[in-house]
């Protein structure tokens, strides 16, 4: 009789943490930090239509690196979780914070129950009515969260982007000078080689903006953020307009795409 193979559970889940870290480490980067007026994301990301950053709710916000697939499940599930609590109860008892537990519960069970565990790691953030007031959560692929103090940076060279990060970042910063810290840091070569010159065109930028009227987030492109990258003196900190893109409704119910998008992992 031949003996079953076993692995024991803390081999399986060094595995597990394994697969998912490199394949969360071939992503491209993805900075979050606070500004005098918000809380700014930026991506190294070239493509207009697959967004690593995205709206939720009224004040909140989500970022992701890793397989898209996975993460977009992730967003669609939260936006869903956010319209259900808010319209059930009130707009203000959807947070950050709870959506960062349901997060954190379907992570986890998948990290421990399925085949393979999502290659994935989040932000959830919100801004508040001052910069004390402002949530940033990290969720790594196993459930894990993290309470984040003024910025985070994850993927890619993430870990080097945190260290100029602690350096040189500041509470206070305008818009443009966070801009230009975090474009500066996601262009960096952490081996020593030369920095890459990242441009608008290959940068995801988005804003929530505690000024604005309920909701806060706002994309920044075109004109805005040639201006803000160069250290010009724009007069506005947002756009003029909303961004063009589908809304956030559009998108949830496939009425941007004309078809019906996959059922999130999130219940």
């Amino acid at each position: 009789m031949n003996m079953p193979f076993y692995v024991s559970p803390e081999q399986l889940m060094k595995d597990r943490a394994d697969f998912a870290r490199k394949g969360i480490a071939r992503g491209r980067s993805v900075v979050v930090l606070g500004y005098d007026r918000g809380i700014v994301f930026v991506a190294d990301n070239p493509s207009r239509a697959l967004h690593k950053v995205s709206e939720i709710y009224d004040r909140i916000a989500f970022a992701a690196v890793g397989k898209y697939n996975e993460f977009e499940n992730l967003r669609v599930a939260g936006v869903r979780y956010a319209d259900l609590r808010g319209y059930s109860y009130d707009r203000r008892d959807v947070t950050a914070r709870g959506l960062a537990n349901a997060y954190a519960q379907t992570l986890g069970t998948v990290f421990t129950q399925e085949s393979k565990p999502y290659e994935v790691e989040i932000v959830v953030a919100e801004v508040g009515e001052n910069a004390d007031q402002d949530q940033i959560y990290r969720l790594t692929y196993d459930g894990s969260v993290a309470d984040e103090q003024g910025f985070i940076a994850m993927g890619g060279t993430g870990e080097h982007i945190t260290t100029g990060l602690k350096e040189r970042w500041s509470p206070g910063m305008s818009l443009g000078d966070a801009l230009v810290l975090a474009v500066e840091l996601l262009g960096q070569d952490p081996t020593g080689g030369p920095s890459r010159s990242l441009t608008a065109a290959q940068l995801e930028v988005a804003v929530l903006d505690r000024a604005r009227p309920r909701r806060t987030f706002r994309r920044l492109a075109g004109q805005l953020l040639d201006a803000l990258l160069s250290s010009e003196d724009p007069t506005t900190d947002v756009p003029p307009e909303d961004d063009p893109t589908p809304g956030r409704h559009d998108i949830l119910t496939g009425e941007a795409a004309g078809k019906d998008l996959p059922e999130p992992g999130l219940s």
